[in-house]
Formats: structure tokens, sequence, C-alpha cells
């Protein structure tokens, strides 16, 4: 299971990498799309949308089931992954990479502090 070190996490499996001082991009893990299975469609916030740490961004369905993805931090969305409408599979199989899924402009830098470091994260799915 792919986590890392240079990447933060959530308890809700979504990873938050620094493009920034104040902007991240965030995905899903490579935990949370083994669990997930195939994913057939993203459903991602609008540019210009404001999110709240812990709220509801957007889903994520596959074969399996219909999941949230959770806002790791308040900001604003600056930027989301267009290729997913097309080929939501990238979630999949480039989990930390291409399928990566919004940028978010921090409200607050310090909440990147609050998130998990991979060790913590790493811990988190040993005992699941």
């Amino acid at each position: 299971m792919a986590a890392p070190d240079e990447i933060r996490y959530t308890e809700q499996h979504e990873w938050v990498r620094r493009t920034a001082e104040d902007r991240v991009r965030v995905g899903i893990t490579d935990y949370a799309q083994q669990q997930l299975g195939d994913v057939v469609f993203v459903q991602l916030p609008a540019v210009g949308e404001q999110v709240a740490a812990g709220d509801a961004l957007g889903e994520v369905e596959s074969t399996k089931s219909v999941s949230d993805i959770y806002a790791p931090v308040t900001g604003e969305v600056v930027a989301r992954n267009e290729q997913l409408e097309d080929q939501p599979e990238l979630v999949n199989s480039a989990p930390l990479e291409d399928g990566w899924m919004v940028e978010i402009t921090l409200a607050d830098p310090a909440q990147w502090d609050g998130l998990l470091d991979a060790e913590a994260y790493r811990k988190l799915i040993d005992q699941a």
C-alpha cells in the first residue's frame, strides 16, 4: 500500500499534497481505491466553490458502492481534475498521481499541520 512520506492524510483516506505554501492537491489514497474496487464515476465540486474541512466535497462511485470524498482542509476549490470525467479509472490506476481530484487554496495554511503524517496513516490502515 503506497503512503509516501511527503504527503499528508486524513482518517477518511484522502491524501493531501502541498503544491504551494497556501495550496494543496487532494485525492483518495491507494488503500481507499483498493477498498472501493473499480471506480466508474467521480463527482467533483466546481472551481470557485468554498469547502469546509470534514464536509463532503464530492463522490466516488465504484462497482461496489458510492462513497463521499471529504474536504481535508477549509478553502476554495481552484482546480479540478477534468480528466476524471472521461477516465474515472485513473483513481484506481494512479491514485496519487493522475487520479488526483481537486486543488484547494487553504483558508488557514496551519491546517496542514493537523493532517496525519505517513507514519500515522500507515498505523491507521494497519488497524483496519
